[in-house]
This record gives C-alpha cells, sequence and structure tokens, in this order.
C-alpha cells in the first residue's frame, strides 16, 4: 500500500500555494505596475536558486469525506537562494492574499525570517509590500467574534523584535518597499543596513489614510503620507530606485561590498581583474579641483571618483542630509565605508540629519569590518534656528562619539575646512591623516573667528570692511597646512594628485588587522 493518495493532495497544496491569490488578484497586481512576491524573488536571485521554505503552510479546507477543496497559503514567501553565488535568505509579502496584511501562517514566516538569517548566518533580504495587523486579527474575518480559545502571545514569549535586533548586529540585512508599506512590515523595513523604495508604486507609512483621517482629522493620500516626495528626504529610506528592477540591482549591489556574516571579511576583487584599477594611478584633475577662493564650490563627488576604484562608489541616502556624502567603495578592490562633505550644501555644515547619516554609516562599517575613508571639507556644526530646533549638537555629538569608539582602521584627507567640534566625527582612533595644500584647520573658520574677537576693533575702524580683510587674511595664513605638517600633526601632506596611491598604500598596510576584528562588534548598528 502506497502513500500516493497523500503525495497528490502534497502537490496540490503546492499548486494552490504557486497560484497565491488567484488570476484576478494577479492581474490586478499586475495592472498597477508591480510584480508579485514570487515575481520579485525570481528577479532579485541569481536564476533557479529559491529554495522555499514553508510552501504548504496555510489553511486547507475539506469536505465531510476529509477531501481538499481549497488552500489558502500563507502570505509571506520566504526561503534561501543565492545572489551573485553567494548564499542569502529572501522573504516578502504576498500582496495579492488579503492585501499582505498577515495571515497566521504568513505572520509565523515572516517573524521566523531573522531567525533564519541568523541561523545561517547569510544576509538576509526583505521585499515589502502590505500592510500591519488587522483589527479582525491574523487570519480573521469580519464579524468573527472572539472565543474563549488562547489570545495573545504567552507571557514567556520572546520579544518578536529581539531577531531583528540580532540579525541587524549579525548579518546584512537589505530591504525593498515594493508597493504600499505600513505598520509592521514598515518598521520591518526600516530595520535594515540599506533600504531601497520604488519612486513611483511604493509608499512608507505609519499607519494608511484612513487610520490617520480617524485619529489625526487629517486628510492625506498614501502619496502625500509616504511617497518618494517624502521619504526620499526624510531619512526613512536609503535610495530611490526607478522600478522594481533597479530597485533588485541596487541591493544586490550593496550586498556585494559586503561578508555573509559579522565572522567573515567582505570579498576583495582580484587586482587583476577585468574591473581592476591601477594603484598608483594619479589624476591630473585633482591638483585644480579646490578653488583657491574659500568662497566657491567644487564636486565632492567628482574627487572622490578619481581616487576610488572606477564606478566603485555606491551611494546610499543622497536626499537625507545633503551636506555630508556617504556610501560604499573600493579601493584597490578593498571594500571601504566612504564619507566626505558636500560644500554645494551649508558648505557641508554638519546638520543633525547629516549627523544620524555618519552615524549609521560608522556603525555599517564597524559591525562588517570595513576601513572608513573620509574626505574632509567640514565647517563644522550648522547653527542658526532651525538647528538649534533639529537637536544638532545631540546628533552631532552621538556622530562624534561614534567615531571616538570605532575601532576599523580610518583613513582621513583633509581637503579644504576642518573646524570645530564635528570636526571630530571625521577621525577614529590611529586614523591615517593626508592632508592637502587646501586644508584650512582651526577652533573657527576664519570670518566667524575674526568676526566673535575683533568686532568692537572692527566697527570702530576708519575702514571696516579693510581691516576686516586683513584680519582675516593675517588668521587665514595660521590655518595654513605648512605648520601641522612641520609638527607632524598629520601623516603627510600630499600633492593631491598622490592621494589615490597613498590610500591604496594604506589599505594594503591595514588589510591583515581586519582579521583581528571579527565577531561581533561592541555597538552594532541601529537604524
Amino acid at each position: 500500500m502506497s502513500w500516493e493518495k497523500e503525495v497528490e493532495e502534497i502537490r496540490q497544496r503546492k499548486a494552490l500555494a504557486q497560484a497565491q491569490g488567484g488570476e484576478e488578484a494577479i492581474a490586478r497586481q499586475h495592472a498597477k505596475g508591480r510584480l508579485t512576491i514570487r515575481e520579485r524573488i525570481g528577479g532579485l536571485l541569481d536564476a533557479d536558486s529559491f529554495r522555499e521554505q514553508g510552501p504548504a503552510a496555510g489553511v486547507a479546507e475539506v469536505d465531510q469525506a476529509g477531501k481538499l477543496t481549497g488552500f489558502t497559503p500563507a502570505n509571506f514567501v520566504l526561503g534561501t537562494g543565492k545572489i551573485e553565488g553567494r548564499p542569502c535568505v529572501v522573504g516578502g509579502e504576498d500582496f495579492t492574499l488579503q492585501g499582505g496584511s498577515p495571515n497566521m501562517a504568513g505572520l509565523r514566516k515572516s517573524v521566523y525570517a531573522e531567525e533564519l538569517a541568523c541561523a545561517l548566518k547569510v544576509p538576509l533580504i526583505r521585499l515589502h509590500e502590505g500592510g500591519g495587523g488587522s483589527i479582525t486579527g491574523a487570519g480573521g474575518k469580519k464579524g468573527d467574534k472572539q472565543g474563549g480559545g488562547p489570545s495573545g502571545d504567552p507571557v514567556f514569549a520572546q520579544p518578536r523584535f529581539a531577531s531583528v535586533a540580532r540579525a541587524l548586529g549579525m548579518v546584512p540585512v537589505a530591504a525593498g518597499a515594493m508597493g504600499p508599506v505600513a505598520g509592521l512590515p514598515a518598521s520591518r523595513l526600516v530595520a535594515s543596513h540599506f533600504s531601497v523604495m520604488t519612486r513611483h508604486t511604493a509608499q512608507v507609512l505609519t499607519a494608511g489614510p484612513a487610520v490617520v483621517e480617524r485619529a489625526m482629522r487629517e486628510e492625506a493620500t498614501k502619496e502625500e503620507l509616504g511617497g518618494v516626495e517624502v521619504h526620499g528626504k526624510s531619512g526613512v529610506i536609503d535610495n530611490v530606485a526607478e522600478d522594481e528592477q533597479d530597485a533588485f540591482g541596487q541591493i544586490r549591489r550593496f550586498l556585494s561590498y559586503l561578508p555573509p556574516n559579522v565572522w567573515e571579511l567582505p570579498p576583495v576583487e582580484d587586482s587583476a581583474g577585468e574591473r581592476a584599477d591601477d594603484p598608483e594611478r594619479k589624476e591630473e584633475a585633482l591638483i585644480s579641483i579646490v578653488p583657491r577662493d574659500r568662497r566657491k564650490v567644487f564636486e565632492m563627488r567628482v574627487l572622490i571618483g578619481h581616487v576610488l576604484d572606477r564606478e566603485s562608489f555606491f551611494e546610499m541616502g543622497r536626499g537625507f542630509g545633503p551636506g555630508l556624502i556617504v556610501g560604499l567603495a573600493r579601493l584597490a578592490g578593498q571594500p571601504v565605508g566612504i564619507m566626505a562633505n558636500d560644500c554645494r550644501f551649508y558648505a557641508g555644515a554638519m546638520t543633525a540629519a547629516a549627523a544620524q547619516k555618519a552615524r549609521r554609516l560608522m556603525e555599517l562599517c564597524q559591525t562588517f569590518h570595513l576601513p572608513i575613508v573620509n574626505f574632509i571639507d567640514e565647517p563644522g556644526f550648522m547653527i542658526g534656528l532651525e538647528a538649534e530646533k533639529a537637536a544638532t549638537i545631540r546628533h552631532g555629538t552621538a556622530a562624534v562619539l561614534t567615531a571616538a569608539s570605532c575601532t576599523v582602521p580610518w583613513a582621513s584627507v583633509i581637503v579644504r575646512k576642518l573646524f570645530g567640534v564635528a570636526g571630530a566625527a571625521h577621525f577614529g582612533p590611529d586614523a591615517y591623516v593626508l592632508s592637502w595644500p587646501s586644508a584650512e584647520r582651526g577652533a573657527l573658520p576664519v570670518e566667524g573667528g575674526v568676526a566673535v574677537a575683533f568686532g568692537r576693533e572692527i566697527a570702530a575702524a576708519e575702514n571696516p570692511e579693510e581691516r576686516r580683510r586683513e584680519l582675516e587674511e593675517a588668521f587665514a595664513a595660521g590655518q595654513s597646512p605648512f605648520p601641522r605638517a612641520e609638527s607632524f600633526s598629520v601623516h603627510d601632506l600630499i600633492d593631491p594628485r598622490e592621494t589615490r596611491p597613498a590610500l591604496c598604500g594604506w589599505v594594503e598596510t591595514i588589510r591583515p588587522l581586519l582579521t583581528h576584528l571579527l565577531g561581533p562588534t561592541a555597538f552594532p548598528y541601529r537604524p
């Protein structure tokens, strides 16, 4: 006697699970310009690498004879796969079933995602589209009455977000908002090292329009509450993707810089490979990229592009805290974290948003043992009414203390300005410090310092503007990089064209030290 009958039922259940919410629901999803979760997983992973976990999870419907008549699958799809041949865990809500609001099996699989990634010690990718819990309960229906059965988790249950926090300290976590994301999925979205949302189809919401109107008496659309115009600048997500394929590409690229877990080092590109870049390359454009006139701006992204391995810079969070540029890149094939001031915004001053951005980048690098390379043009903390309201000094000090606590190797290139307490956020302990001849360094920028210290003298002068200029020029000479180089306050004062060779040489020197950093860090990443 065989088990063919039972095996046939397994096939039926899995076939029904593959059907998701049915042909009509899938057609509606496509009509909105969005893929299904199974299509997303197929688009993200290497071909034919997905191995689903819990494909038979769901709710079966049977007749009086026990014959299967229907099956509602878990509306969270979860499994393992590969990206560029490297193992990972991937999952996401099935919006074609209950709009992604979790049924019981879907909730269990969703909660298990972090546990699985931690157990396997591989990266976790979440592709989100859906709402949080429903007032009817997971898998509930309108009008259902609560019976006398168990309600809620037992008091001895582990906090649901404990594994979320543990994953952030153990494995790379990347997340995408592919459609409307609210409640629990929105919280899971931001509990990641990298998040991306699609420009035309995604919104990220704490609560949707109906809840907001009822609770706050505010009328707003999903787009007004959490569209790209809001969160492309709010810091809730890191990057915006033009479409879902672009989002998949950004996630794959982000993971390429990172190790599978904190017990391993990230992959180093072959110095003789196709994309190899000469470590001794010297770009002539660097000698004149910084204007002699301190009031004129320059393009920091062009500068760092000349120094890093070609086309290796992956920027994150461009719309949030625009005075600071952060991202991942490679030097001599070695993955590194990048920070750089953008003088086109607030002269590069550290705003509250920029400070949060700096802290997150430092914590990411600290967690996964990436050296940090910093290109500095820092005038200090942002000042003024709005800066005070934003608690700039608190967020800025947090960034300074994070830098002081780092143990990863750190290289700092003083390109132009370096003033005030904010300057301390650009140096880790034992940092390798290079200075360009254009560097200026002191307690305050010359203009502000002269205005404070010599205000009365300038006002009383026969020609106030001429006296101001004389004082500023005299003190600017004192901020020259040459006296500091003579005092061994920097490791080297260099021709800007020598920056790449110097940093690539530093990378080769510190690379053996990275093995001593393996394992969990003392202060893991927090969103």
